[in-house]
This record gives structure tokens, sequence and C-alpha cells, in this order.
């Protein structure tokens, strides 16, 4: 597994990073999981306070063990939950933030976070006071590195221009390719890419035709559009799983296409595309066949 290197200061991390948040409530098969990902030479794992209200950071914790500091553990703060209320909150503000760094803290099982990163935003955050407190919290050693995770231009740009994150996960796929608008500017501000969805449900997987077939629908796609994607695609060689991945760690804005996985086997699926990833000219082919669409809203 090869690795690249988070934004200009962060740490080497895998190319192919484990979303968590697909891992089973069952505390032995999320191990089995997370062992096989360690085994393959993942060293990225990234969750958030948000995914099964607490539970998931607690199983990623325990998974991890006693190879916590093998890892680069990254979780993310903003969704607030309240016990015994159905749905969460958005909540930004310093004194919640300090408050969910503790609790993320305990269920993981750690006394630091590697990557840090604010789950989402709006427009009417006071993105200062967040940056601040991010600021402290590596002061504090309880963080390592802070970024964020947004798809809206006018939150993750001054939030990444105004601080010293590292990275911005965005979802990016060869069916949504609207943040390459942004990679240059990310680039040029220190920080990198993550790349979270690249699968696109499942759409480019060997799985393509059967999921198509039952979608309404995919971004900017409609459902027979992604049929007829899906026909154009088995006639090109190679995998298009493979050439999926090639597509976005084709590009040295990202750092890491982060993949979920629901169990071992679905996880080996993805690490056998990644081994036989098609060649630039390929991954080219497929797209091709694909839009460069961009952002139209949160944009100002």
């Amino acid at each position: 597994m090869k690795k690249r290197k988070l934004g200009n200061t962060g740490p080497e991390v895998s190319e192919i990073a484990l979303g968590c948040m697909s891992l089973p409530e069952d505390e032995a098969a999320a191990s089995r999981i997370v062992d096989a990902a360690l085994d393959s030479g993942i060293n990225y794992f990234d969750t958030a306070d948000l995914y099964m209200r607490g539970r998931n950071e607690e199983l990623t914790g325990r998974a991890l063990g006693r190879r916590r500091s093998d890892v680069i553990l990254a979780t993310k703060v903003g969704n607030r939950w309240t016990e015994g209320e159905d749905g969460w909150s958005w909540d930004a503000s310093p004194e919640y933030i300090r408050q969910a760094v503790h609790d993320s803290l305990r269920r993981l099982g750690t006394d630091y976070i590697d990557l840090y990163q604010l789950h989402g935003g709006t427009d009417g955050d006071d993105l200062d006071a967040v940056i601040g407190v991010f600021e402290d919290l590596k002061k504090e050693g309880l963080i390592r590195h802070y970024g964020i995770s947004s798809i809206r231009p006018n939150v993750f740009r001054p939030f990444l221009g105004n601080s010293e994150a590292v990275s911005v996960m965005m979802q990016y796929s060869l069916l949504d390719r609207r943040p390459e608008e942004w990679f240059g500017a990310i680039r040029e501000v220190g920080a990198s890419v993550v790349a979270r969805g690249p699968l696109a449900k499942g759409l480019l997987t060997s799985e393509a035709a059967e999921r198509a077939s039952r979608s309404n629908g995919f971004e900017s796609y409609s459902a027979a559009e992604l049929r007829e994607l899906a026909g154009q695609f088995s006639r090109l060689p190679d995998s298009l799983h493979g050439a999926a991945l090639g597509f976005i760690l084709g590009h040295p804005e990202v750092s890491a296409a982060v993949a979920g996985a629901s169990s071992a086997e679905q996880l080996e699926e993805t690490l056998r595309a990644y081994d036989g990833m098609p060649d630039a000219e390929t991954v080219g082919a497929y797209a091709a066949l694909t839009k460069t669409n961009r952002y139209e809203n949160h944009r100002n």
C-alpha cells in the first residue's frame, strides 16, 4: 500500500483509507474488517462522532486496540445529538467542540486524535472561532492536525485559507467531479483532498449494471443515464472498480480515497481493485465517458 502526505504538514497516509461508518455494529465483525485493513497496509481510519450516535467511534477504537499508535485516526465534530431525542443539530461553537473532543477521545480509547475535522459547516458559522479552538486543541496535544469535511465552497475555502488545515474531505468520484474546480486552490493553501464516496454507492464496482437498474439517479445523472453509462463502462478493458480508484488517485491533489466496508470480503474486493488499477490511458477512457460538472450552490 502506497502512502501520500496529507497536506504540506500532515502525516503520511495510505492511499486507501478505511471509512469506518460502514462497520457492522457487531464488535467481532468490525474487528475482522479493521484487522484486514491493517494487514493490507491501510494506516488511515476515518470515523465521526455522529455515526451510530458515537458507537462507531467505540467500535473503531476497540478494534484498533494496541495498534492505535501505528495508525492515523481521524474523526469529526459539529453534528450534535442529544440522548433521548431523534436526529441531531448543528453546533460549531468552540464550547461544544471542546466538550465533543473529550467525548470522542473517551469513545476512541485514545489520548489524541491525528486528524480532527469540522463535519460540514455553513456560511453563518464563526469559522475563525472554530479554527481558534482547533489550534488550541493542537497546542494542548489533544489533536495533531485538523481539517474540514465539506462540499460547500463558501465554507471550505475560507476555512482552508485562514487556517493550518491539512485536508478537506469531499465527495469525489467518476460520477461526481465537482471538486476538480477547486483542486488548484486547495493545493495552493497547503492542504490536500480526501475523497469520500469513491465508488458512488456501488455504481462504480462490478455491480454497476445491477445498481444502475435499481437506481433513481445519482447526482447529475438520471436513472437512464446511469444504465447507459454502465453499459459503456462494461465495454472498456480492465476493472471499473480499479479504474474508479485509479481516477481519483491519478490526481496529485488527492491524498487518499476513503472506502467503506461492511464486511472483510467487501474490503478485499476494493484492495484487489486497488492492486489492479489500470494504466492512465485506460483510466482516461473511463473518465472521458463522464461529466465534468461544478458546484452550483453555496458559492458566495
